[in-house]
């Protein structure tokens, strides 16, 4: 019995003079009450992309042109000149359109890059996505207000100010889709 007891002191001695292993759920410098909006440089947003475009072009020329000339019969010694007269028109009608549309719906999260005395930020981001034998990038960049920022860290396309979202596609349908050698030389000459 005596020795069960000067064992289990030990025990608990030895134990008493382990470090401590136990973890916190406590994070240094987060705060349930701070606000986790962007605002230095590194910092993550995520741009909810939605954007369309409609664009038509229409074009209409008319144009007429008349030329007339007439020589007279010559007099003097010059009578054997005979009279003679010459007239043109000429008539050009052209109609031209052009409609276009386009919609594009996505998500690509961008790095701030930059903090502007405003305190505005500029962003950038790029996003590939590859399907089958094709490529498309994404690329945004453009500048945005902190307060603009959700508190799910996501902003609208529609609020980011200065944007260039460039949309680059390279694969088999691009391919396909460019017109050939030739009909680009013939589209430049004329």
């Amino acid at each position: 019995m005596k020795r069960l007891s000067l064992l289990s002191s030990l025990a608990v001695l030895f134990l008493l003079a382990l470090p401590a292993w136990g973890q916190s759920l406590w994070q240094d410098g987060a705060s349930l009450y701070a606000d986790q909006r962007p605002k230095r440089v590194g910092d993550i947003v995520t741009v909810v992309v939605n954007e369309r475009t409609n664009t038509k072009d229409e074009a209409k020329t008319d144009v007429t042109k008349d030329n007339n000339h007439q020589v007279d019969d010559g007099t003097g010694i010059l009578d054997f000149i005979r009279g003679f007269g010459m007239s043109s028109t000429s008539d050009m009608e052209a109609d031209a359109s052009t409609e276009r549309t386009h919609r594009l719906q996505t998500q690509i999260t961008c790095l701030v890059t930059e903090v502007l005395p405003t305190g505005n930020l500029v962003i950038e981001g790029v996003r590939d996505i590859r399907t089958n034998a094709e490529t498309l990038k994404l690329h945004l960049r453009g500048v945005i207000r902190p307060q603009d920022v959700t508190p799910n860290n996501t902003i609208g396309s529609d609020n980011v100010a200065n944007a260039e979202l460039f949309v680059e596609g390279k694969g088999t349908l691009s391919r396909v889709q460019r017109p050939g050698l030739l009909t680009q030389l013939l589209q430049a000459i004329f």
